[in-house]
């Protein structure tokens, strides 16, 4: 009977992550050509204590290949302890203080900044990041040959050394590959804040953030749902490594853990009934690889029953892995050990953040 319980949850995780990765095959990937750009951005970056990163992040945008006069620069300081000054930049740059008026710090710097956004579209991204110099001009060049008024695109990890950047590594290849897969099933759910574009009357249109302000993170996931909810047809996937930014990863235990924590708080508050599901189907399958190894341990499971369970979570796990490290070029490395320990934090990551709280940029917020 337990195996039977075991292994038909097994099954259902199983049959999700396979629909990803069906779902993964069946996106189309997004070719630069020749365009006259069109679009006007604004590129809204909140922060908090960044004057090392900032930096490097200007640095890059500066050498975007797009017309000057179709991009500003609005810096939103969330109250930061450090002080960071803007130097002579080619482009419209104003750094301005976060208006808070909710829980969330993120979304009121990104609700502060449209305020006086100047250009038609917004698109958000953090200052720890780097983009690429046609990062604009292929967002344009989708825009302009979709009817699309909000664009989500690819994020990845700057590549260290070292098992724990490897392990954080997988997870988010992992995060990337099931956002991609969803789009492909038309079953949206899940973006990242650090790549993601939307037309500024859409966003007005959608009423911004109100309904989740009470949740401090989710500017992008909440945002991307409502809008999925509202016009499906307007809201895009931009598969494009022209479009792929470029995020730091986590420097600690620690802080990959509060990250993961305020990641998952946000997972019971969607909107998208498939998010909702598949969430629980994964706290499942990690949950049941757990009692299934503590059982094979003290001699209650078969051992090539627990083999099996094993085997198959693996091979199923690695094919949407390989598939989504292919594209972002980024080399899986620590496979078979981060594989065993995953289940382990993945299930301990989900339990904290539904009675814990986390820190996000030298504060404490509850869930």
């Amino acid at each position: 009977m337990l195996e039977l319980i075991l292994g038909t949850v097994f099954l259902i995780y199983l049959l999700f992550i396979g629909q990803l990765i069906y779902g993964f095959n069946r996106m189309r990937r997004f070719s630069k050509t020749e365009f006259t750009p069109k679009t006007s951005f604004t590129i809204v970056v909140p922060f908090r204590n960044e004057k090392e990163n900032l930096p490097n992040l200007l640095h890059s945008i500066s050498l975007l290949n797009y017309p000057k006069e179709l991009v500003e620069v609005i810096l939103v300081d969330d109250d930061s302890d450090d002080e960071f000054r803007i130097q002579n930049l080619e482009f419209r740059i104003q750094m301005i203080k976060n208006v808070r008026k909710s829980n969330s710090p993120k979304k009121d710097a990104i609700e502060t900044a449209i305020q006086i956004a100047k250009h038609d579209w917004i698109i958000t991204t953090d200052a720890d990041c780097l983009v690429q110099k046609d990062w604009l001009t292929i967002y344009d060049q989708y825009i302009q040959e979709n009817e699309v008024e909000m664009v989500a695109s690819g994020v990845c990890y700057v590549p260290k050394n070292g098992f724990l950047s490897a392990f954080q590594n997988l997870d988010f290849l992992s995060l990337q590959g099931a956002s991609i897969g969803s789009f492909g099933i038309n079953q949206p759910f899940m973006c990242n804040g650090a790549n993601f574009a939307y037309s500024k009357s859409f966003f007005k249109e959608l009423n911004g953030f109100q309904g989740n302000e009470t949740i401090a993170s989710g500017d992008d996931v909440f945002l991307l749902q409502k809008a999925v909810s509202f016009a499906p047809k307007k809201v895009g996937f931009l598969l494009a490594k022209e479009s792929i930014v470029a995020t730091k990863p986590a420097g600690t235990w620690s802080e990959l853990f509060q990250q993961r924590v305020r990641w998952a708080s946000k997972s019971t508050g969607y909107s998208s009934v498939y998010g909702k599901l598949l969430a629980l189907v994964v706290f499942g399958g990690n949950l049941a690889w757990i009692v299934s190894f503590l059982l094979w341990l003290v001699g209650l499971l078969d051992q090539n029953i627990f083999m099996l369970f094993v085997a198959l979570k693996f091979l199923i796990d690695f094919i949407l892995l390989f598939k989504t490290a292919n594209f972002f070029e980024s080399k899986l490395e620590y496979v078979l050990a981060s594989s065993l320990l995953y289940p382990f934090f993945s299930v301990s990551v989900a339990m904290y953040s539904l009675f814990g709280k986390y820190s996000w940029k030298g504060r404490s917020f509850r869930k």
